[in-house]
């Protein structure tokens, strides 16, 4: 197998791209796959020195043969130390209530490889360095491989409160798929949304209107422009249906409210100034075959 990284906004958007037809063999949800992943990448600084810098790591059975395994991550400088999250994490709300994140891996050789990848990408970081793999589904493969490999890394899990669209059930609720419709809308949804992550959500919200992957639904106020609750609502259309995903909602007259969801669990590890200290032994027992390439610098 290859093992490669990719460093940099294009070329991880060339990644993203390469890695559409595994995320949909492997059902990904929609914030770990293409529109969401590039909408965090264009409200990324696109500075030489951009405080945020985004990296892949790739697995392939063939050479050129398109990706078995990707995992597609943020690293942020902070001060001397580099944090390196899930890219697509950070930059705007995730939809809660399931695992919204992958580590994408077709099968447990893939994702040996892959953790075999991340820990070289570790290894080579300069500085000391921050790890958090966050919202995964429980029993994820390469973060087993992970924990393996990395005695002191920790595992967590935790469930959030997904959000429950029951507006409907307090008054007359406009829904549209239209991306004109959200065009106009888009100022009054903003305006609810915290300043941080408003950047993000305007491209998400546009990214996903235009493939028809987002429902907005609005119940209109006493004034034009200001409507009394806004939902913005993620669909996933497949065989057996559309997977309706309330991502984000702000309401002053109810009809949204809070449940217990899905657990997910998180992968935490740090390391100081010092090297890890260790050589993986995915690689010194798994070697034959395997190549590693583009190896990247913090």
């Amino acid at each position: 197998m290859l093992i490669r990284v990719a460093d940099g906004r294009a070329p991880v958007l060339r990644e993203v791209r390469a890695a559409a037809p595994l995320m949909a063999d492997l059902a990904a949800p929609v914030p770990a796959r293409g529109p969401w992943l590039t909408a965090a990448l264009n409200v990324q600084p696109t500075r030489p020195l951009a405080r945020v810098r985004p990296r892949a790591v790739v697995v392939e059975r063939t050479p050129g043969g398109g990706p078995d395994g990707a995992a597609l991550l943020a690293l942020r400088r902070r001060g001397a130390t580099t944090a390196v999250t899930l890219l697509g994490a950070e930059p705007g709300p995730l939809p809660e209530g399931r695992p919204p994140a992958r580590l994408l891996a077709r099968d447990p050789e893939v994702a040996a490889q892959l953790a075999e990848g991340l820990v070289d990408l570790l290894e080579r970081l300069r500085g000391p360095w921050t790890l958090r793999l966050a919202g995964l589904p429980l029993g994820d493969p390469t973060l087993a491989s992970l924990a393996a490999v990395m005695p002191d890394s920790q595992l967590s899990n935790s469930r959030s409160r997904r959000l429950v669209d029951e507006l409907d059930t307090v008054a007359d609720v406009r829904r549209t798929v239209d991306p004109a419709e959200l065009e106009r809308e888009l100022p009054a949804v903003l305006a609810r949304v915290p300043a941080p992550q408003q950047v993000f959500v305007r491209a998400a919200a546009r990214l996903h209107a235009a493939i028809g992957q987002l429902e907005l639904a609005v119940v209109p106020g006493r004034s034009a422009g200001q409507p009394t609750a806004v939902l913005l609502t993620l669909l996933d259309r497949g065989p057996a249906g559309t997977d309706r995903w309330p991502w984000w909602g702000s309401s002053e007259v109810g009809g949204l409210r809070r449940e217990l969801g899905q657990p997910s669990v998180t992968l935490t590890a740090s390391a100081g100034l010092v090297r890890l200290g260790r050589r993986s032994p995915l690689r010194s027992t798994g070697g034959a075959g395997t190549a590693v390439r583009g190896a990247a610098a913090g």
